[in-house]
């Protein structure tokens, strides 16, 4: 029988998942990967440019915060609000500390993000459509019980999620997206329930959505998640949506328009694809949102009776909305999977209402399957990781050492507690669950989340310096600093944001443009692969090849040096001592 709700649900079975156990989650994965990481290439690194640039000006020169530049180029569609809060606190960061106290409002946007998807989907789940079946003597789960297991269960969903991992670890604009995009899927979640509130977090959420670069996305989530709300069944309890509510509404949507074309936001990056490209989008996200994907499909179907008239039901609507928009976004950006970053959470909340309708031998193959993918990735983290100490066994030694040449392991007594202490949490979680215990609707997601973050911390931690050494440009850097020496002015052409970033960050030089050698800028750096369109020009100028530094062996990927044939006297203004530094 099609009930119109598939929910059956006793009051057992929505017993309180501990929130110590479940907060510690959260703040083990928000720290791991952002704690004592190098910046990586090259979005990553690229941000902590512009940042640096913002926070710490060349000499002479005034930081444009509204037209950030890096190697003295500016992106028109560049975002703003995120390197706005990374040089904010950035100019406050004691010598060394410049990374971690950028990175400082990120975690709290990571941190946001998992807060607002638990409101989310308890403010959904109390929806009337959303409740159990009322039994025929009572015993059904109790509103506020239900919608509870049911947030924790969506929470869980997202923490599980593959994609979510590396790109909501990165100080780029890609996690503030995801942050004021939960933003607004909270906020059109509790409306009316929150007026205030649920308006203010809308209001946050789409203009900072707008300033990090994606007011289309911004306008998409905002007016199609008012709509929704508009025209869902609300039960009277709750109250209706009033006009002042959608006046209110239409004007941010005003509002963002006016900010989006003040700040020049509105360009468009659309890359056009055929029908037989939907396999590569399918791949995609196929493994960006594993596990959550399959019991979010498994949603759709246990729930197909409110399907029908899914306006009516945002439990349903809403994550739909949310995870259509941003797949859109996907296709027409080249699937770019920092654009289906912010489908997670959608994603992560239709996971949750399949957990009440999910068989126990369903139930059960998740159990076990996610149990033997995540104990045989911890497995071989912990083996790669002791043959790079020990050299025993032999082949990933070897691996190691053909794919990170160079590479010295050390051993780090902080991070090997670390990953002892979680790796042991792993196996007293793996015992709890195959006991007998009382059923609760999110116990399926609690090996998939564990298991996610368990391998993401050992990643973090006993693999970060083998990381850090082959996904940074310091080991590049090194290498012209052994050829320069002292320098503290280089001169640069045809290098990458990226590479040119790595240097202000790595070696705290000052970069100029290539022009004629001089004393002050005896060296210049050059990527290879412009070598032919620039070579003879440089030659000209007075510039001969010295030596070069690459990454890991990678010509694609290689920086030229070069010196002055006969540097000639600085007739340029001289600059203080502590400019060149």
């Amino acid at each position: 029988m099609n009930l119109p709700t598939p929910a059956i649900v006793a009051q057992s079975a929505v017993r309180r998942l501990p929130r110590p156990a479940l907060l510690l989650l959260c703040v083990v994965y928000v720290l791991a990967g952002f704690w004592d990481r190098a910046p990586w290439k090259s979005q990553d690194l690229e941000a902590l440019g512009y940042m640096l640039q913002l926070a710490q000006p060349a000499l002479g020169e005034t930081a444009n915060w509204f037209r950030p530049s890096l190697l003295g180029q500016h992106d028109p569609q560049l975002a703003l609000l995120p390197f706005w809060l990374g040089a904010g606190f950035l100019q406050w960061a004691p010598a060394g500390w410049e990374v971690t106290f950028s990175r400082l409002p990120f975690i709290g946007m990571l941190g946001l993000t998992l807060a607002a998807t638990w409101y989310a989907v308890y403010a959904l789940a109390r929806h009337p459509a959303a409740q159990p079946v009322a039994f025929a003597f009572g015993g059904e789960a109790k509103p506020g019980d239900y919608a509870r297991a049911l947030a924790d269960g969506g929470l869980l969903a997202l923490l599980a999620c593959l994609g979510l991992a590396r790109l909501a670890h990165e100080a780029t604009p890609a996690l503030s997206q995801l942050c004021f995009s939960s933003l607004i899927f909270v906020g059109l979640s509790t409306l009316p329930r929150w007026r205030l509130l649920s308006g203010l977090a809308v209001v946050v959420g789409m203009m900072g959505l707008t300033l990090s670069g994606a007011p289309s996305v911004a306008l998409w989530l905002g007016v199609g998640g008012s709509l929704i709300r508009a025209v869902a069944t609300i039960d009277p309890v709750q109250g209706r949506l009033r006009m002042l509510d959608l006046g209110l509404l239409a004007l941010l949507c005003l509002l963002c328009i006016t900010t989006a074309g003040v700040l020049d936001l509105w360009r468009w990056r659309v890359v056009p694809h055929t029908l037989l490209d939907v396999h590569i989008l399918a791949k995609l996200m196929l493994w960006f949102t594993w596990p959550a994907w399959p019991l979010a499909l498994w949603s759709l179907w246990r729930w197909r009776g409110q399907l029908s008239q899914v306006w009516r039901y945002p439990h349903l609507a809403l994550p739909l909305w949310f995870v259509t928009v941003t797949v859109g976004a996907t296709w027409f950006t080249g699937f770019s999977d920092r654009a289906l970053l912010l489908a997670l959470p959608g994603v992560a909340a239709l996971a949750a209402f399949a957990l009440p309708t999910l068989r126990r031998s369903l139930g059960a193959l998740i159990d076990w399957f996610t149990l033997l993918f995540f104990s045989i990735c911890a497995l071989t983290i912990w083996v790669v990781w002791i043959a790079m100490q020990t050299g025993f066994p032999a082949q990933p030694a070897a691996n190691v050492a053909k794919l990170a040449p160079g590479f010295l392991p050390a051993f780090s007594a902080p991070a090997f507690a670390l990953a002892l202490l979680a790796t042991l949490a792993w196996a007293g979680l793996v015992k709890w669950r195959i006991g007998h215990h009382r059923a609760a609707i999110w116990k399926s997601m609690v090996l998939p989340a564990s298991g996610a973050v368990l391998c993401w911390l050992l990643l973090m931690s006993l693999w970060l310096p083998l990381l850090n050494f082959a996904r940074s440009y310091g080991p590049t850097v090194q290498k012209v600093q052994v050829v320069t020496g002292t320098a503290r002015c280089l001169q640069y052409a045809g290098i990458s944001q990226a590479q040119g970033a790595a240097l202000l960050f790595h070696a705290q030089v000052r970069l100029q443009a290539a022009t004629q050698p001089s004393a002050e800028c005896p060296w210049l750096v050059m990527d290879e692969k412009n070598l032919p369109l620039l070579g003879d020009r440089l030659g000209a100028l007075g510039w001969t090849p010295e030596a070069t530094a690459d990454r890991l062996g990678e010509r694609s990927d290689r920086l030229l040096i070069f010196r002055a044939k006969n540097p000639a006297p600085d007739h340029t203004t001289t600059l203080p001592e502590a400019a060149k530094n």
